[in-house]
């Protein structure tokens, strides 16, 4: 190793590091499939049945991870957030720990078996950055080290790698990385960091295609009042979204009746089986189109077959939302893009005949991931990705900026990092305890 060039040597290291996150990504995105595939099946065949099956799953799953993960709660982006703006130490790694963060994979397998409305970009994210936190420290204690690369910036290139892993889109990771991860955290982004977020999304690319997640997009901008049908979304989804951000941050019990809120942080458990209920119900009333992260659906309406119950969109943000609120690990990035392309459709039906519903089914997915998020770059570089729509950049930028705009007017502070605020001071509380 000593004959190795130095720079070689870092660069062969967060490369290895790099390919870490990817298969492992990969391993994820194919247990993901493989239970949305099969709680397809059995929600077709029973439907009924998610009434018994999906509250109980949800107790369980959230059992476990209050009993052995607490810290891979929920969408996982948030404990990046808070563990990038915390100094290297006992607090920061609690937030990605490896053995923690692990876990997020089978419960969210679980979750979308029983039919939680929920993804798994997000948890993408958070393993992807105790991977390679975990890499970087397995190497110190070999004594290599990563020269002039710290502990957030290993944590920074896993996560947006971990992103572009999921999402197959190198270009998104990079851009979440610098718009997402960036706000509120001094990084470095040196281009040994960058060319780790590169690679994961490479890596992937190599390894399973260049095929766009929701297939290529076949339609092209409207020949009239292109404008006013963007602005028209960017606004609906702007409002929209900014109640589910808010939503999403003040939980089950913020929104409740004062007598009830006590009792929802008492109970997590009961909590999650009432929200199963909620879930379950859902899931009956839309012909179990809500369950998962919604693609099929997604998908059809993209490529212009329709084929949405009525309602879908709307239903799909509660059956999120609830997912949210029973505490369990999963995300909200594909839920959200769902979300958006049937508000997109119901915009559509709305106005008829004489346009294409595809255009503001794809300007909708992105602008209701901008408001959701407050992050109108990222959400319009992830849609152009992930369904190859090129042509399209410049009316989804349009589309998400108006909505980040509105949304900001119902949630002041973008969600993901008013939710990592929680994590920074709960794990701060319990360094501090382990300390004394």
């Amino acid at each position: 190793m000593r004959r190795l060039s130095r720079k070689s040597l870092q660069l062969g290291l967060m490369l290895g590091g790099a390919a870490l996150v990817a298969l492992v990504s990969l391993g994820f995105a194919e247990l993901a499939d493989l239970a949305l595939g099969w709680n397809r099946r059995w929600t077709q065949a029973h439907g009924w049945l998610a009434l018994l099956v999906l509250p109980p799953a949800l107790v369980v799953i959230r059992w476990l991870t209050l009993r052995y993960a607490p810290n891979a709660a929920g969408s996982g982006i948030p404990q990046v957030i808070a563990g990038l703006s915390l100094p290297p130490g006992g607090a920061q790694r609690s937030l990605v720990a490896l053995g923690q963060t692990l876990w997020k994979i089978p419960l969210t397998f679980l979750a979308m078996l029983a039919g939680a409305s929920v993804g798994r970009e997000g948890p993408s994210v958070q393993v992807g950055a105790a991977v390679m936190l975990a890499w970087g420290e397995f190497w110190r204690r070999c004594g290599v080290r990563l020269r002039g690369v710290h502990s957030q910036e290993l944590i920074a290139a896993g996560a947006a790698g971990g992103l572009a892993a999921a999402f197959n889109a190198p270009l998104a990771g990079v851009i979440f990385a610098i718009e997402e991860l960036g706000r509120g955290a001094a990084l470095r982004w040196q281009r040994l960091v960058l060319i780790g977020v590169l690679a994961c999304g490479f890596m992937v690319v190599a390894l399973a295609g260049n095929n766009p997640y929701f297939g290529v997009f076949a339609g092209q901008a409207l020949s009239q009042n292109m404008l006013g049908w963007v602005l028209l979304c960017g606004t609906v989804n702007g409002v929209l979204g900014g109640v589910f951000a808010r939503l999403l941050g003040r939980g089950a019990a913020g929104v409740a009746p004062l007598r009830l809120r006590e009792r929802i942080r008492r109970h997590p458990l009961w909590t999650a089986f009432a929200l199963g209920l909620v879930v379950a119900a859902l899931g009956l009333l839309t012909g179990g189109a809500v369950y998962g992260t919604g693609y099929d659906t997604a998908a059809r309406l993209l490529g212009g077959e329709g084929g949405a119950p009525a309602g879908f969109g709307f239903a799909k943000l509660a059956a999120t939302v609830a997912s949210y609120w029973a505490g369990i690990p999963g995300g909200i990035f594909t839920p959200a893009l769902t979300t958006g392309a049937g508000i997109g459709d119901a915009i559509a039906s709305l106005i008829g005949a004489g346009i294409d519903g595809r255009v503001l089914v794809l300007i909708s997915m992105a602008a209701f991931l901008a408001a959701a998020t407050q992050a109108p770059l990222t959400a319009c570089v992830v849609v152009m990705e992930m369904t190859g729509s090129q042509p399209m950049l410049f009316w989804l930028l349009a589309g998400s900026l108006l909505a980040s705009v509105v949304s900001r007017q119902f949630c002041p502070r973008p969600f993901y990092h008013f939710a990592a605020g929680r994590f920074r001071r709960t794990a701060q509380l319990e360094a501090a305890r382990a300390a004394a």
